[in-house]
């Protein structure tokens, strides 16, 4: 244990696995509380809420948090000036987000869903949870991990406690009642992350003040983000839309706990993306390595991973409720997806890292629009299992699209690489 501490990134993978560990007990406690006070019809409701307003999350801070972490991982005395820049970006691009996400909702949501709980949810989500997130993303730029874990787990604990007293309130509570305490316990959360990081770290440095490639960049990393929340979230609101809430609160339950079983992974990303950008300065073949060291150990968990899915899937009704019996076929439907999302997001950071941010976005973009289209086939013609159809067939395509690019940018680097080797030879004999 002594030598495992000693390492950075096994230290900090060590701390993200404990916190997220204590966060997915958590999560799994107001889970189920949630999912079995509201029912599948009032937990749809909320699901394709929030499915709705994460697209837009990703364009608050505009990719503020991940340039913090490429630069201060590099200088830690840059930091007061890039946490000043993320705070009034996310600030002022939320703002704008909130209106335009209030106005999609308006047509896009079914007229069942109370526009009050896509206010609570938007607030929530683009200023509360986007500054939240940013507060970790501050520490992860000094590779301090323990107090990312510790707001990741504040931030569960507060929504275990709204549940509580949500159930304690009502004994069939209706989703803009939880949307309520969804509101107030992130805000909480939000207060306490912000005071943390300015005893911690520093106070801001307010200068609007960023030059066009960083904007350029921000954009790259914030359409990234967006496109992966299409692929993974978008087929919930469509479903809430062209199907119904009843198969939405089914398919977001299963969605729910493939995102539980993603955790131990998503810990070694969030350890390891400050190392990502830092061999990503020696190009492409650099960060590839990395990524390939990292994954062999990650195939390893997924696979396990889906054959737990398979495996004790028929539990889960006896948890969250008999009204969830067909959440079994659709998990083991996604049993699959920690297996392709391990291939695709670890060789992703390998080119955020080597600065092929805009090559990542693009494919994810691509992946994004295919999802939206084959669902708005299949969603009507199958319901949550067309939904389950179109995630495999969109995490398999982006697995493929960007094992292909840094195949493609690799062969790249060492064609370049090897013809500045002949030149210096040539230079060197004459």
């Amino acid at each position: 244990m002594k030598r495992l501490f000693k390492r950075g990134v096994a230290r900090n993978t060590a701390w993200m696995f404990l916190g997220q560990g204590l966060r997915l007990a958590i999560q799994a406690g107001y889970f189920t509380l949630i999912a079995r006070c509201l029912g599948t019809t009032n937990y749809g409701a909320f699901v394709g809420v929030v499915a709705l307003v994460a697209i837009a999350v990703p364009f608050g801070p505009l990719g503020s948090g991940i340039i913090l972490i490429k630069n201060v991982s590099r200088d830690s005395s840059l930091f007061p000036i890039y946490w000043g820049r993320a705070l009034l970006t996310t600030a002022v691009c939320s703002a704008i987000l909130f209106a335009a996400v209030m106005f999609v909702a308006h047509f896009f949501l079914p007229a069942a869903i109370p526009l009050r709980l896509v206010v609570l949810v938007a607030s929530s989500d683009l200023f509360g949870l986007s500054l939240t997130m940013m507060c970790g993303q501050a520490f992860q730029a000094f590779e301090k991990l323990n107090w990312t874990a510790t707001i990741h787990v504040l931030l569960s604990g507060s929504r275990l406690c709204g549940a509580i007293v949500l159930v304690s309130i009502h004994r069939h509570p209706s989703a803009l009642q939880w949307g309520y305490l969804y509101f107030y316990s992130t805000v909480a959360v939000l207060v306490a992350a912000v005071v943390l990081v300015s005893l911690k770290l520093g106070r801001p440095v307010f200068n609007w003040k960023r030059s066009y490639a960083e904007l350029r960049e921000g954009f790259y990393f914030s359409a990234g983000l967006s496109a992966q929340t299409i692929y993974n979230d978008i087929d919930k609101t469509m479903l809430a839309r062209l199907g119904t809430l009843d198969a939405t609160g089914i398919y977001g339950a299963a969605y729910r706990l493939i995102d539980v079983s993603f955790v131990p992974l998503s810990s070694l990303l969030a350890a390891a993306l400050p190392v990502f950008f830092q061999k990503g300065s020696d190009g492409i073949a650099s960060s590839v390595r990395y990524a390939k060291r990292l994954l062999v150990r990650a195939l390893g968990y997924a696979a396990l991973a889906c054959c737990c899915l398979l495996l004790f899937a028929g539990i889960v009704p006896h948890i969250i409720g008999p009204e969830y019996t067909r959440t079994v076929e659709a998990l083991r439907w996604l049993s699959l997806l920690p297996v392709l999302k391990a291939l695709h997001y670890y060789f992703s950071d390998a080119l955020s890292g080597a600065g092929y941010q805009a090559v990542r976005m693009c494919i994810q973009v691509a992946v994004a629009i295919f999802n939206v289209l084959i669902n708005f086939w299949l969603i009507p013609a199958y319901s949550w299992r067309g939904a389950a159809w179109s995630s495999l067939a969109s995490d398999g395509l982006l697995a493929l699209g960007i094992g292909t690019a840094v195949f493609v940018l690799c062969r790249r680097s060492q064609r370049s690489d090897s013809r500045i080797c002949k030149s210096a030879g040539a230079v060197t004999q004459a």
